[in-house]
């Protein structure tokens, strides 16, 4: 599908406001997207059979152990000012890439979950949807708070004005988000535990604060797990089949964007492919506990055909840079080979297994 061979890389640095806020507002098939979706059907969520773990997760988001957590000590400008000054151009380009994606994605959340409690009456879900887009409010306004020191804020409410909306089904909200919040904690706490062992290789202060950040993300995650379990019609049947196109086209996104920023990861220590399939080894593990089926991420035709997926990734990028007729035909012949590899992927055999009786996996990476 054309959704793998869409790269999300720049030309050039955002210079202004403008002009993060404009990067942030473009919607590729692997930029962050705003969703809207059946709040009728999302106002007729029941959560019974869950009930016990619902009402122990959701003291734990009342805890809100984390309310004091996004704020700026004085360490993070002195960091700021002697180490971040000194990176590269490449290396600054990527991490701003890096941060426009990351607030776009965190601030997407925030407005889903905001609308959904506005048009919600069921109680349970309009409490949930509260505190998700409360925690998503806060990574958004941290993340944008970094972007702003170089003068490259993104205009949150002007992109919540302005960004295209795509229609999901509930059940294919639950799906995408689930995974993302879950991709969303191994990718953060693998950051994390990389620069713990290397302080040497932390080049900006916003990776202290990941490793509390992404314990939201992780519950987030466990909130679409129980509504899941709760109706275990969308784990079985035809359902998994969608189960299964999700987490491969999660898993490819991130492998092909992740590829536009070498710099980045190499300034951390780590290698995209060997630091991507330490992610989807995790969210692998963790996805365990819901869903039915994980892929086979170790098969060499899947890790021959994500590679595949990244070079024609580059190679729309280069025909999208030659322009004219001859690159629009290039374009459209790589659209045809992701289509082809995405599709041979989705056909490669997975491990299937059994789902646990509870659910409530701690985060232990």
């Amino acid at each position: 599908m054309s959704a793998v061979i869409e790269s999300t890389a720049v030309s050039r640095t955002p210079a202004t406001s403008d002009e993060s806020t404009r990067k942030a507002e473009v919607s590729t098939l692997l930029s962050p997207r705003f969703y809207t979706t059946d709040y009728k059907a999302m106002d007729a969520i029941d959560v019974t059979p869950v009930r016990a773990e619902w009402d122990a997760m959701m003291a734990e988001y009342e805890g809100d152990n984390n309310h004091d957590h996004f704020q700026r000590d004085a360490q993070f400008e002195v960091e700021l000012k002697e180490v971040f000054a000194r990176i590269s151009p490449e290396l600054r380009k990527e991490f701003l890439d890096f941060l426009i994606s990351s607030v776009t994605s965190e601030f997407s959340g925030c407005v889903l979950y905001n609308e959904i409690k506005k048009n919600v009456d069921n109680p349970d879900i309009k409490n949930l949807m509260g505190m998700m887009a409360r925690d998503e409010s806060r990574h958004a306004g941290f993340i944008n708070a970094s972007l702003k020191d170089l003068g490259m804020g993104v205009d949150l409410g002007g992109l919540k004005r302005t960004k295209a909306y795509t229609y999901f089904k509930p059940k294919y909200i639950f799906y995408a988000t689930y995974l993302s919040e879950k991709i969303g904690y191994a990718r953060y706490i693998t950051i994390f535990r990389q620069l713990e062992r290397n302080p040497d290789k932390r080049f900006h202060p916003i990776f202290r604060w990941f490793e509390r950040w992404c314990n939201d993300e992780f519950r987030h995650g466990e909130s679409f797990a129980l509504i899941m379990r709760a109706h275990p019609h969308l784990l079985r049947g035809a359902n998994t089949l969608w189960i299964r196109f999700f987490l491969l086209a999660v898993y490819a996104t991130m492998f092909v964007r992740d590829h536009t920023r070498p710099a980045m990861h190499e300034a951390m220590g780590l290698q995209s492919t060997a630091y991507d399939y330490e992610v989807f080894r995790i969210t692998s593990e963790i996805s365990k506990q819901v869903f039915p089926l994980t892929l086979d991420i170790d098969h060499p035709a899947f890790r021959a055909g994500m590679d595949r997926l990244r070079r024609i990734s580059f190679a729309a990028d280069r025909a999208k840079a030659q322009g004219g007729v001859l690159g629009t035909l290039k374009r459209g012949a790589c659209a045809v080979a992701g289509f082809a590899v995405f599709a041979r992927l989705y056909l490669l055999p997975v491990h299937r297994h059994t789902l646990p009786a509870q659910i409530r996996v701690a985060p232990v990476w």
